[in-house]
């Protein structure tokens, strides 16, 4: 058996039974010998409903002890509880064959004072000296987990035990997972492996104590807030982001109903080892010591909106642990089991563990196709041999030089100033693997900068602007650089938002800016201290490595908050490769990109890199007079834009004179990528670049380059039947499967290839070695995107939906999350979006859905090309023609002059918002704004 009596509970709180979440059958009360004798502990342990499935002690495959802080109870591992039963009842539908979910067993104790354990009948108020009180000290609270396991897991268990825990509690497992003396003398348990939400096993002195808890521990207030009064459990739970319910809130307070029953939350806020002389300091420091010797492997979840267990006690847990995993939650906060879904990335932790999956992802696949992948070659190897070349390497239309022209660099230059600044940069401190935040704008300077960070082997974090200040700051401190380069403006968003790094500016400053902005020094003043040098014979130590981390790239944000991209230099190196195989790049070419990420690409491939004069946060501010002078000026034979921006160049285009539509004539290869690009976009397009060969490869931030199309076959493609848009057959490197869909739209965990995988809607799976290494302190992530297979290949599930016809071709209808789920089937939003952007009543479309999922019914949001249409139910004409464009059942039609899209491209719509919007406008006829 392994539970006894359900625990009986005083009638003066809230029987547990009618708390939201919570199973009556997880509690029980133990009598454990603690360091003082012996205590009652309430234990939530989801063993009894384990055993009503018909599971013994002996089909346990594993134990989970979870362990809460202040001032929260064993109420905050419901989730965690329930999700083991709920893969245990998985377990029972699908039988026990391989690939079963494993049965976990739930134990998480309420330490004493807290929850429903035993008081101990403290007789005075808490201090906030933290000495000479009778509260439980750290030390006593390790030993009485240890003593609590032993009385519950009597005989020893024959199965891996994993520990969890947040704010204290998390101290108090961490503790106890590596206290080796406790745990041999007493349980005799040894954890397989630890997990921890937000909490801390060290504070520094000299950092300030977090602004919640200094009032608490302002000396007389500390009695008054925590035991008194309940203003430190109610400013806690009004922590949650989202809010907490009425009803959860409740649940927390219920062991807390009055002042006799909240001394164990003073005592734990006394208990706070702030000073040096604090009686639990010495415990606080054998914790940390312990943390960093111990080899167990650890899970890091991680809510970024703490106030009080802030960005820097996570970096001390990354920096002490040495085998540990994270998964950062930007937009979480300090009741972080409240916030997110845990269960799922703790459970799929566990289960890797006992699968013995404890691998770091490869990091680079082998060569796939009829043409191998080449040598691993350096991202500067142009720069190096092109030491002594005149020609151009940048042509900057954003600045001019002391003439007025274009600002332009030369290959010689730029090698030149790459080369000083990575000596000044070595100078001044930096070394391999310090993260680097580039706050500066895509073009002459960004490129020399970054350079010169990935020569020393640094990695270089580039966020983009378009974020606005709130995502950006969000994204940096994700990725915690340990340095800031920056223009101005840049440097000051660093210094108003307190981002961590050193700080260096591109332009040398005068010292009361210098000083004003904290600056340690800039690029440009190492680039002239160091011109008479060469990095080879200053260096002191070899390039960084194939394997090294090279870049995090932040993605556009479009589909949630932007993630953090890690590519390493192999990575890099062999999308370089194939950009130069794929778009037919000679050494000398000129590219002239709308989109920064392949301008900074440019030396790499050996071209000359244009920047246009252009917003590069809005790609449709590219008019056709600055294509066309960006094209003059770098004698121009390959263009990239968005389709935003090429849609803008056709509507200036009556602004060129004939020597800039005779050098547009001169382009020979166009690209456009970021988002489907419609054939009569490409027809217009092409008037102006007639000799030019239009491709629209697909891809994203995770691989910039997947499969390519050129117009011709776009155009002969026009008379299929064939929902969304074509993006071409994948490049010779990239192997493409599919995940097919299921009525409700989840994608399968089994991957399809070959003929098995044409026709069926479903997710696009990705296989090459130019694609990400991984997703930036993303643990769960990480794990749900990548799929391994039997051959030894790493794949990465792009979050990307469409088929794969019988050629071999890829059609893209739209994003996982955009799924719509009629009664008749599953549907990609891209199929009938296409149909119907045909009409010239359209602008741009967006298909959602509306209701329940299976259920759901299909509306279409149109921006009308008439802007006197007003936002609401669209006339009867042109919801007849909206409904006659396609063969699917359209419910509504909306219009709206207000279309949400990314940043980065312009041109992704944010289906999720617009579906939230259309379902308010169908429920009350009120029409508002779509953000």
């Amino acid at each position: 058996m392994i539970s006894p009596q359900p625990a009986q509970y005083p009638h003066s709180v809230v029987d547990p039974v009618k708390l939201p979440g919570w199973d009556p059958r997880w509690s029980r009360l133990v009598d454990a010998v603690t360091i003082d004798g012996t205590r009652q502990f309430h234990v939530l342990d989801n063993g009894p409903a384990l055993e009503e499935l018909g599971f013994s002690a002996d089909d346990v495959d594993a134990i989970i002890v979870a362990v809460h802080g202040n001032p929260t109870w064993s109420y905050l591992w419901r989730g965690v509880a329930q999700a083991g039963i709920d893969a245990a009842k998985e377990t029972l539908d699908l039988g026990s064959g391989a690939g079963r979910a494993p049965i976990i067993r739930v134990i998480a104790p309420d330490q004493l004072d807290m929850g429903f354990s035993q008081r101990l009948g403290h007789t005075e108020l808490p201090s906030a000296k933290g000495q000479d009180t009778t509260y439980r000290t750290l030390d006593q609270r390790i030993f009485d987990l240890d003593a609590v396991l032993a009385a519950l897991l009597d005989p020893e268990p024959q199965v891996p035990l994993f520990t969890l825990g947040h704010d204290w509690g998390g101290v108090v497992t961490l503790g106890w997972a590596t206290h080796h003396t406790i745990r041999e003398a007493g349980s005799g348990l040894d954890p397989a492996g630890m997990i921890t939400l937000n909490t801390a096993v060290w504070h520094d002195e000299s950092h300030p104590i977090p602004t919640p808890l200094q009032a608490a521990l302002a000396g007389p207030l500390l009695a008054g807030s925590t035991v008194v009064t309940p203003a430190f459990l109610d400013t806690t739970l009004a922590l949650g982001n989202p809010a907490l319910s009425t009803a959860v809130k409740n649940a927390y307070k219920a062991p807390y109903a009055d002042h006799t029953r909240r001394a164990g939350i003073g005592g734990f806020v006394a208990d706070i080892p702030a000073s040096t002389t604090h009686r639990s300091r010495k415990a606080l420091r054998r914790v940390a010591d312990g943390v960093a010797a111990t080899e167990k492997p650890a899970l890091l979840l991680w809510g970024a909106k703490d106030p009080v267990f802030l960005d820097r006690y996570q970096h001390d847990l990354l920096e002490r642990l040495n085998n540990v995993q994270i998964h950062r939650y930007d937009t979480a906060g300090h009741l972080l089991a409240e916030d997110r879904n845990i269960a799922e990335p703790i459970l799929g932790w566990v289960r890797q563990q006992l699968d013995g999956d404890t691998r770091p992802a490869p990091d680079v696949n082998a060569s796939r196709g009829s043409v191998a992948v080449g040598q691993y070659a350096p991202l500067w190897e142009f720069l190096d041999r092109w030491t002594d070349s005149s020609k151009k390497a940048m042509v900057d239309m954003t600045a001019t030089d002391a003439h007025g022209k274009p600002f332009e660099v030369s290959w010689s230059k730029l090698s030149s100033i790459v080369n000083a600044m990575t000596i000044g940069l070595r100078a001044a401190g930096m070394r391999p693997g310090d993260r680097v935040s580039m706050l500066v704008e895509p073009g002459r300077d960004l490129t020399a900068a970054l350079y010169a960070v990935l020569r020393v082997g640094g990695v270089a974090v580039v966020t983009d602007a378009g974020l606005g200040v709130a995502g950006m700051t969000r994204a940096i401190k994700s990725a915690a650089p340990r340095w800031i380069i920056g223009e101005t403006p840049g440097i000051t968003l660093a210094r108003a938002t307190n981002l961590p790094g050193k700080r260096l500016s591109v332009r040398t400053m005068s010292p009361v800016a210098r000083k004003a902005l904290g600056l340690s020094g800039s690029m440009y003043g190492f680039a002239t201290k160091y011109a008479s040098q060469t990095y080879q014979e200053e260096a002191t130590h070899p390039d960084p490595a194939p394997a090294d981390d090279a870049a995090i790239l932040f993605t556009s944000g479009s589909t949630g908050p932007a993630k953090g991209v890690r590519y390493t230099h192999q990575k890099l190196s062999a999308l370089t490769q194939r950009l130069q195989y794929t778009l037919n790049v000679e050494p000398g070419s000129s590219l002239l990109a709308g989109f920064a990420p392949f301008a900074l690409l440019g030396p790499a491939i050996g071209a000359t890199s244009v920047t246009p004069n252009m917003s590069v946060t809005k790609p449709a501010t590219l008019t056709a007079t600055a294509l066309a002078d960006a094209a003059i000026a770098g004698e121009t034979t390959m263009i990239f834009a968005s389709p935003a921006a090429l849609r803008n160049v056709v509507a200036t285009a009556h602004e060129l004179h004939h020597t800039q539509r005779t050098a547009l004539e001169g382009i020979s290869m166009l690209l456009s990528a970021g988002a489907p690009v419609p054939v009569p976009l490409m027809d217009d397009v092409l008037e102006l670049v007639p000799n030019a060969e239009f491709h629209s490869p697909y891809g994203m931030t995770e691989s910039l380059l997947i499969s390519d199309i050129d117009h011709h076959t776009q155009r002969a493609l026009g008379d299929r039947n064939d929902r969304g848009v074509c993006v071409g057959k994948p490049l010779d490197v990239v192997r493409v499967a599919m995940a097919p869909l299921d009525f409700y739209g989840r994608p399968s965990d089994t991957i399809l290839e070959g003929d098995e995988a044409v026709g069926h809607l479903a997710e696009i799976v990705i296989s090459t070695p130019h694609m990400l290494a991984g997703y930036d302190k993303l643990y769960n992530t990480n794990r749900q995107t990548r799929v391994d297979t039997v051959d030894g290949l790493q794949w990465h599930r792009t979050g990307d939906i469409g088929h794969l016809d019988e050629d071999g071709r890829l059609w893209i209808e739209g994003r996982t999350h955009h799924i719509v789920t009629p009664p008749t089937g599953v549907l990609g939003p891209g199929g009938p979006e296409d149909d119907i952007q045909r009409l010239s009543q359209v602008s741009r479309v967006a298909i959602v859905g509306v209701g329940p999922v299976g259920t759901q019914a299909i509306v279409a949001v149109i921006e009308p090309t008439d802007q006197s249409i007003k936002p609401g139910l669209a006339p009867t004409d042109l919801t007849d023609a909206v409904r006659a464009a396609t063969d699917v059942d359209i419910a509504a039609v909306l219009i709206t002059d207000d279309v949400p899209v990314d940043i980065r491209h312009n041109s992704k719509i944010n289906r999720p918002l617009l579906a939230d919007w259309a379902e308010r406008v169908l429920a009350d006829g009120k029409v508002t704004g779509t953000k």
